[in-house]
């Protein structure tokens, strides 16, 4: 895998964490460095289990796919970009209820929730026989970074770009699925 195919599926991921962080700057009337360090480091290191999580399960069953393994990874990475595509349109908006998201409970269920997705694209790695060690790095510092500036610029920016991010990351998924097929199948 190239690195701008690398960088680009990092990005893609960490839109739902960006949106999230986005979201959570607007709302917290208070923005310390504790708040961001804990939101950013949170984020960065789910993002980065979750692809070596997908991966492991993958490396077990990738043998019997093989033949078909690139289509597998198209459909994954196109499911998961139509459904962030699908929810920014439906205009899914995060409930206010006074609570700091970036404590407790309530940081380890968004974590886990932005970083679903990574969990599939490690799978993904799996059946394209790719080594899943630096895209996690990658893919985790490319997710903290981004869910900082996600709250640094939340205090800044209307809630509209949420939208237009998520959108962005769904398309960019799509494109990255689309581009694994076209070289496995017309490249080969």
């Amino acid at each position: 895998m190239d690195i701008f195919s690398l960088f680009g599926i990092a990005v893609a991921l960490s839109m739902d964490a960006f949106a999230v962080a986005l979201a959570t700057g607007l709302a917290l009337p208070v923005m310390g460095g504790r708040r961001l360090f804990r939101l950013g480091f949170h984020f960065g290191l789910f993002q980065a289990l979750m692809p070596v999580l997908g991966w492991l399960a993958g490396m077990t069953v990738q043998p019997w796919i093989a033949a078909y393994d690139h289509w597998i990874a198209f459909v994954l990475l196109a499911f998961i970009g139509g459904k962030m595509i699908h929810e920014a349109l439906a205009g899914h908006d995060e409930e206010k209820d006074g609570r700091d998201p970036t404590r407790g409970w309530s940081l380890v269920m968004l974590s886990v929730a932005t970083s679903i997705d990574a969990l599939v694209v490690g799978l993904s790695l799996a059946m394209l026989q790719v080594s899943v060690w630096f895209p996690s790095l990658v893919i985790g510092i490319v997710a903290g970074i981004l869910t900082v500036a996600g709250m640094l610029l939340g205090r800044r920016i209307s809630g509209i770009w949420g939208q237009r991010v998520e959108i962005f990351g769904g398309v960019a998924l799509c494109a990255i699925g689309l581009k694994v097929l076209v070289e496995h199948t017309l490249l080969q």
